[in-house]
């Protein structure tokens, strides 16, 4: 594997565990695509075989700012909701 691949999986993984960063906020950090940022994150050959604790501290964040996002999307839709106006049928 490239060593430039290597070093950006550890950059990602340390940003995303000092940040508590999403995937999205990762890759737009970095410059590069979401599904980049899951390849050099989660991919076995990558950061699991250069830094297996860092690669668990990063998967573990990443797993509950996924598990959350459903809470934060409908906590989004609620606002979004509350500043229309009010249109009375009838």
């Amino acid at each position: 594997m490239k060593s430039y691949i290597e070093t950006r999986a550890v950059e990602i993984a340390n940003y995303i565990v000092e940040n508590n960063a999403t995937v999205r906020q990762a890759a737009k950090q970095f410059g590069i695509s979401k599904s980049t940022v899951h390849k050099d994150i989660t991919d076995a050959d990558r950061l699991l075989r250069i830094d297996p604790e860092l690669a668990a501290k990063a998967r573990h964040i990443l797993d509950i700012n996924k598990s959350e996002r459903h809470i934060r999307g409908g906590l989004a839709t609620r606002e979004k909701y509350l500043h229309l106006p009010h249109v009375h049928v009838g």
